[in-house]
C-alpha cells in the first residue's frame, strides 16, 4: 500500500490591483510555491488589473508539506518584475475545509524577511555530567538557502544565541550550501533552564548595508537537555507581525484542495470496477439500482465534475468508454421531454462526455484550430462590432486621412472576422479523418440514441444539436476563447486580440445552435455576422453527417483498445539551446548550441532547424529526473536538466537553456507532465554539474563504484510533481561529502520535537 498526497490548485483570478505601470495598468502573471518551491507559473495577462487566469494544476506533493502560496508579480520589459503581493495556506487551513478552500483571498504585502527557505543541519546534546553544564551547539551545514546576492548566491554565517549569549561561524562566500562544521558551546548555569530556547538564525552577509536574513530556528532548551538531537530543521521566517491591509494590494481566487489517498495494489480495486461496469456488461438489470445511477443522485456541482473525470479514466481504461457514454445519454434522455434543453444542464452524461472530449481530443483540437489562432495573435488586428466598444481613434493606425468613422470600422472588422471565421470553418469541416475514432463512435451512437428518443420530423434538428452542442458550444468555442487553456498558446491574448477572439466564440456558438437564437437576444450589432453564419450552419450538418459515418461494432462489445486513447502529438515546440554533460573544462559562450525542439507524449526530439532531417531523440520513458540547474553552474540564467537512462542502465545528462524564466518554467511543466507516469525516477539530483571530478554545487567528489556520471540517489522516497532535487544525507555512510541541491521529497517523517524549527530527519 502507497499513500499519495495532491494538490489540486485553480489559479482563478485577480481583481482590484495596484498598477505597476507608467500606462495606469499591470501585466500581472502568478508564480505558485509549495514549501518555498517553486512549482508552476501562469501566464501573463497583459494590461489588466482584473486578470482572469483560469489556469488548474494538480501537484503530488509529499505527505508532510507545510505551505502553499501563490505570489502576484507584474511583469516588465526592463529590469526585475515588480512584486505586488502574495496569499499564503498553511496546510491545516487547507485541511480545515473539508471540501478544500475557495474564495477571494486578498493579497498580502511580500517582506524580503520573510521570505526564507531551506534546512540547517544541527547536532545539539548537553552532557549529564560535568558543572557547569555545557551546552555543545555542532553547526554542520545548510542547503538550499535563499540567494540575496546579485549574483544569485548568498554569503551565509550562523548566530545562535542562549541564555543571553550570543556566537557567530565564519562567514562562507558565494554559496546557498554552506558548510561551517563549527561547535558553539555555551555554558548553562543552574537555574537558567525552564523556558529557555536556543535559537540559531542564518544571516547573508554583506560588505556594505544591513546583513539580510536568511531564517532561524527554535529550540526548547529542556527538550536538548533530556534527549541530544541531531537532524535537518527548516528554517522559518521571525514570528509574523504583518496586519491586515484591508485589501489595498488587491484580491485572488483560489480553488485549493488536499487530497491524500491510500493507493492500494490493482487487485482491490477489481470489485469497485466490476461494480461500476456490471450495468454496461449486464444490461438487464433496473437502472435504479445501478451504481452509475446511485453516482447520480448522490454527486452534484464540483463534486459531478470529479466523479465524470474518474468515470472516463476508468472505463477508457476498461476499454469501455463509449458504452459509458452511451448509458448515461440513454438515461439523460429517458428524463428529457423537451429536445429544446437536451444536454443544457450539468448532468453526469454531460460532464463526462465534456471531459472525454478533452481526454481523447484534444491533440485533435490543436491540430484543427492552432493555425488560425497563431494568425490571430501574430496580426494583432482590432476588430470590433458593438457600436459602444468602438474606439474610432484606435481603429488604425495615425494618418493623415484622420479617424475612421463608426461605419468604416464596422466594416473592416466584419471583413477581418470573416476571414477568421471562414479559415476555422474551413478546418473544422475538413478534419472528419482527423477525428479520432472514438469521437466519431460516440457521437453515432449518441446520435443513434436520440433518433430513437425523438423520432417525428419536427424534431430532425435535435439529431444535429445534440452532437454540435458538445463539438462546439462545450469544445470548440471554449477553445477559440482562451486558448491558453486549451494548450494552443503558452500566453494568454492582449486585451484587442482577446476581443477578436471572443466575437469568434460567439460566431461559433451561433453555428452551434444551428443558427436557431440568431437575431435574439441583446446583440443585435452581431446581426451583420448573420448572412455568414447561416451557410456555416449547412456545412456544420453535412460536417456531423460525415462524422458519424463511421463503422464500428454494437456497443458493449469491446469497441477499441485503450491504446487508441492516447494519440500522439506535439505538446510543445521552439528553439532552445542545448549542451550533454562531460567535459573538465567550461565554455561557456560556446557550449550550448541552437536546436529546435520538438515534445511528444513519446520523446524529446531536436535538430538543427525545423526542416532539418537528421534528430537527436530522448525518449519519454527514459527520463529520469527534469530539474533546474543553478545559474552559477554554466554562468547562464534559466537552465534545466532532463537526466535520461539507456538500455545498458547508464545516467546521461543534457542540459538546456530558454531565453527567459516563463519559458523555463514552461518546459518544466510540459516535461514533467509527460515523464509523470513514469516508473523509476530519481527522487533527487544535484542543482550543478559535474566537472573536473566534483559536482559544481556542493564540490562533492565522484563515488568509488556507480554508474559512469557519478549520481546519487535515495531509496524508499517517493518522487513527486515537480520532483525536488538532490540532497544526499551525510554522516558515516559511504564517505559521502557535503549535501547539497535543492530539497527532497519530504517522505522521512519529522522527530517528534517542540521546536519552531521543523525537525527532519537526514
Amino acid at each position: 500500500m502507497a499513500k499519495s498526497s495532491s494538490l489540486h490548485c485553480r489559479v482563478l483570478e485577480g481583481k482590484d490591483l495596484p498598477a505597476k505601470d507608467v500606462s495606469g495598468s499591470s501585466d500581472p502573471y502568478c508564480v505558485v510555491k509549495v514549501d518555498n518551491e517553486v512549482v508552476a507559473r501562469t501566464a501573463t495577462v497583459w494590461k489588466s488589473l482584473n486578470p482572469f487566469w483560469g489556469e488548474e494544476y494538480i501537484l503530488r506533493l509529499p505527505c508532510g508539506f507545510h505551505s502553499f502560496a501563490v505570489y502576484v508579480l507584474d511583469e516588465d520589459t526592463i529590469g526585475q518584475d515588480d512584486v505586488i503581493g502574495k496569499v499564503s495556506l498553511s496546510r491545516q487551513q487547507i485541511l480545515a475545509e473539508p471540501r478544500g478552500v475557495d474564495s477571494w483571498l486578498s493579497l498580502a504585502p511580500v517582506d524580503p524577511d520573510k521570505e526564507v527557505q531551506g534546512e540547517i543541519h544541527l547536532e545539539l546534546q548537553v552532557p549529564e555530567q560535568g558543572h557547569p553544564r555545557v551546552l555543545r551547539c555542532h553547526l554542520i551545514e545548510a542547503r538550499d538557502l535563499a540567494p540575496r546576492d546579485l549574483s544569485g548566491t548568498s554569503d551565509p554565517f550562523a548566530r545562535v544565541s542562549c541564555c543571553g549569549h550570543t556566537l557567530e561561524t565564519a562567514v562562507l562566500k558565494k554559496t546557498r550550501f554552506p558548510r561551517w562544521d563549527e561547535v558553539l558551546e555555551f555554558e548553562l548555569a543552574e537555574g537558567e533552564l525552564g523556558e529557555a530556547v536556543l535559537n540559531v538564525e542564518v544571516w547573508d552577509w554583506d560588505i556594505v548595508g544591513k546583513n539580510d536574513f536568511l531564517g532561524q530556528v527554535e529550540i526548547p532548551l529542556d527538550t536538548i537537555c533530556s534527549n541530544p538531537t541531531k537532524g535537518w530543521f527548516q528554517l522559518l521566517p521571525f514570528p509574523s507581525t504583518a496586519e491586515d491591509h484591508g485589501g489595498q494590494l488587491g484580491a485572488l481566487r483560489l480553488a485549493v484542495r488536499l487530497v491524500e489517498d491510500r493507493v492500494l495494489p490493482t487487485p482491490y480495486y477489481q470489485p469497485l470496477i466490476q461494480l461500476l461496469t456490471e450495468p454496461i456488461l449486464c444490461p438487464g438489470q433496473p437502472p435504479a439500482g445501478t451504481a452509475l445511477a446511485v453516482l447520480e443522485e448522490v454527486t452534484s456541482g464540483e463534486s459531478r465534475q470529479d466523479v465524470a473525470t474518474q468515470l472516463v479514466k476508468i472505463f477508457l481504461g476498461q476499454g469501455l468508454a463509449v458504452p459509458l457514454l452511451d448509458y448515461l445519454t440513454t438515461h439523460e434522455l429517458a428524463r428529457t421531454t423537451d429536445p429544446n434543453i437536451l444536454f443544457r444542464s450539468n448532468s453526469l452524461a454531460s460532464k463526462s462526455m465534456e471531459q472525454f472530449l478533452k481526454v481523447v481530443g484534444l491533440p485533435y483540437l490543436q491540430e484543427v484550430l492552432r493555425p488560425v489562432v497563431n494568425r490571430i495573435f501574430e496580426e494583432k488586428k482590432y476588430v470590433e462590432l458593438d457600436p459602444s466598444k468602438m474606439e474610432l481613434s484606435r481603429g488604425r493606425r495615425i494618418s493623415f486621412k484622420g479617424s475612421l468613422s463608426e461605419a468604416q470600422v464596422q466594416e473592416s472588422s466584419l471583413e477581418l472576422l470573416k476571414g477568421y471565421l471562414g479559415d476555422i470553418m474551413d478546418a473544422i469541416v475538413g478534419s472528419v479523418e482527423k477525428c479520432p475514432l472514438l469521437m466519431r463512435m460516440a457521437f453515432k451512437q449518441l446520435r443513434k440514441r436520440v433518433e430513437e428518443r425523438f423520432p417525428s420530423a419536427q424534431h430532425q434538428e435535435v439529431q444535429y444539436f445534440s452532437i454540435s452542442g458538445f463539438l462546439f458550444l462545450r469544445f470548440f468555442a471554449p477553445a477559440v476563447l482562451t486558448p491558453k487553456l486549451f494548450g494552443l498558446r503558452e500566453q494568454h491574448a492582449e486585451p484587442r486580440t482577446g476581443r477578436t477572439l471572443l466575437l469568434l466564440a460567439k460566431a461559433l456558438q451561433s453555428i452551434g445552435n444551428l443558427g436557431l437564437q440568431l437575431g435574439q437576444g441583446k446583440e443585435l450589432w452581431m446581426a451583420p455576422l448573420h448572412a455568414v453564419l447561416l451557410p456555416s450552419v449547412t456545412r456544420v450538418k453535412a460536417f456531423l453527417d460525415s462524422l458519424v459515418s463511421v463503422e464500428s461494432t454494437e456497443a458493449g462489445e469491446g469497441l477499441v483498445p485503450p491504446a487508441l486513447c492516447h494519440p500522439m502529438g506535439t505538446i510543445k515546440e521552439g528553439y532552445l539551446h542545448t549542451r550533454t554533460a562531460g567535459g573538465p573544462s567550461l565554455l561557456p559562450r560556446f557550449a550550448f548550441k541552437k536546436r529546435y525542439f520538438w515534445l511528444s507524449s513519446e520523446a524529446l526530439t531536436y535538430s538543427k532547424s525545423p526542416q532539418w532531417q537528421v534528430r537527436c531523440s530522448i525518449p519519454v520513458p527514459q527520463m529520469r529526473a527534469v530539474e533546474r540547474v543553478d545559474e552559477a553552474t554554466f554562468q547562464h540564467p534559466h537552465v534545466m536538466q532532463i537526466v535520461a537512462q539507456d538500455e545498458a542502465g547508464q545516467l546521461h545528462t543534457t542540459y538546456i537553456q530558454c531565453k527567459s524564466a516563463q519559458e523555463l518554467w514552461q518546459w518544466l511543466w510540459a516535461l514533467r507532465q509527460a515523464s509523470s507516469a513514469n516508473e523509476a525516477m530519481l527522487p533527487t539530483c544535484h542543482p550543478g554539474t559535474f566537472r573536473a571530478g566534483r559536482w559544481t554545487c556542493c564540490l562533492q567528489p565522484a563515488r568509488a563504484a556507480g554508474p559512469t556520471e557519478p549520481w546519487h540517489w535515495a531509496s524508499g522516497v517517493s518522487p513527486w510533481t515537480p520532483r525536488q532535487q538532490h540532497r544526499p544525507s551525510t554522516g558515516t555512510s559511504g564517505g559521502r561529502g557535503p549535501a547539497c541541491g535543492h530539497r527532497t521529497p519530504k517522505a522521512a517523517q519529522p522527530l517528534s520535537l517542540p521546536a519552531r524549527g521543523m525537525q527532519r530527519t537526514p
